[in-house]
């Protein structure tokens, strides 16, 4: 049913651990025939069973699906989606009347590695990231309906920006299923305009849903910075802390005008806010001594390892100015979503920053991505986000 791939001598060991990832270089021989996105059965040197998944061009060769001798069929995507759903209900994300914005497939963390599925009330969006998972993406879109019934209307598939260009799939984004122009989602009882036509990621940063709630209870009475604010999250969750004033910054103007809707259909009238469009270091480095509490949530500085170096120094960066420009007894929000940054080096980081503006520094909280985007235990590439909050005197 499924064409062979045979790995080199000692290149299963990974796989006895469950690894999902499969590198070219441990590949030995291929049948011929195998095309980019194909299902392939992988076998050891000695032909023994190890794993099926998807076949790609590139560093990672195959994406597994499992660990069984099992056809990927229907059912397979039925039982995935159901187990990744059953654990979001059983925890109080799905489900929850007060919460209809949760990420209910996670790649790796979920045993589907490049698929993701976030839930917007009745909105699903669909993003693939590898080939496979493209080629995959109706028989994806039918178990996805089957297994959560009449809670999911539309299944919108977005995945121009993700996919592989060389592949040359000729990929658009658009409705699998349904329709709508209601892009309304409520997150922990605030709403937000899910731009998911256009925006990033699915349209929504929802891995910061805890981490908004967070800042919530410390932004009573404090003057608000939110740097790179894209939706303006973290600034709608200030407002109702009872901040003082929140000021959203970012360099994408038609990220101020989303914060701008975000903001006024929660707090219409509001003149506590005010949304800037505007370079993070520049405005950072002309507003000294104005703020108490600041957020700075960065897009990835590193999405390969090759930019590693690169990335810490303008994570030092950012962050002296930061530490520098930030009210004594001010509290700082800071984030790195780069998967190639690890937790060690991101608080390396923040460290030297710390040393170089000379300010002190007490670490109240380490924070990561939520139970929506688990960690498989196998893969901890899947370990993205890094956050700390610190007090700074």
């Amino acid at each position: 049913m499924y064409k062979n791939i045979y790995l080199k001598r000692g290149k299963d060991e990974s796989l006895k651990r469950f690894h999902p990832w499969i590198f070219s270089g441990a590949i030995n021989k291929m049948d011929e025939g195998i095309a980019e996105g194909d299902i392939v059965k992988v076998f050891s040197q000695k032909g023994d069973f190890m794993a099926v998944g998807h076949y790609q061009k590139g560093t990672i060769a195959v994406r597994v699906l499992s660990f069984d001798d099992i056809a990927i069929d229907d059912a397979f995507w039925e039982t995935r989606i159901a187990s990744a759903f059953n654990m979001r209900k059983s925890i109080g994300i799905a489900d929850n009347p007060a919460n209809n914005t949760y990420r209910l497939v996670h790649g790796e963390g979920d045993y589907l590695p490049g698929l993701v599925i976030d839930c917007y009330g009745p909105t699903a969006v669909v993003q693939a990231h590898s080939v496979g998972m493209h080629y995959s993406r109706q028989a994806v879109c039918q178990a996805l309906l089957k297994v959560m019934g009449d809670r999911i209307e539309n299944v919108f598939y977005k995945s121009e920006t993700t996919l592989p260009y060389k592949a040359d799939l000729g990929q658009e984004d658009g409705f699998l299923y349904g329709n709508t122009d209601d892009n309304t989602a409520v997150e922990n009882g605030l709403k937000f305009h899910i731009d998911w036509l256009k925006g990033q990621k699915t349209g929504f940063f929802v891995d910061q849903r805890e981490n908004r709630s967070l800042l919530e209870s410390y932004a009573k009475d404090r003057s608000v910075l939110n740097m790179f604010c894209y939706t303006g999250g973290f600034s709608v969750y200030a407002m109702r802390g009872g901040a003082k004033l929140v000021h959203s910054v970012d360099s994408s103007a038609k990220a101020i005008e989303l914060t701008k809707a975000n903001i006024a259909m929660n707090f219409p009238g509001d003149n506590r806010h005010e949304a800037i469009c505007d370079d993070a270091f520049k405005y950072l480095d002309s507003h000294n001594d104005k703020y108490d509490l600041i957020i700075l949530d960065p897009p990835a500085f590193a999405k390969h390892r090759s930019a590693l170096h690169n990335a810490l120094k303008g994570y030092i960066r950012l962050n002296v100015l930061g530490l520098k420009r930030i009210k004594h007894g001010g509290i700082l929000f800071t984030f790195s979503c780069s998967q190639a940054v690890s937790k060690e080096q991101f608080r390396t980081a923040v460290f030297t920053a710390a040393a170089q503006a000379n300010r002190q520094v007490r670490i109240l909280h380490q924070l990561h991505q939520p139970a929506d985007h688990p960690i498989n235990i196998y893969h901890p590439e899947g370990e993205y986000l890094k956050g700390l909050v610190l007090y700074v005197e």
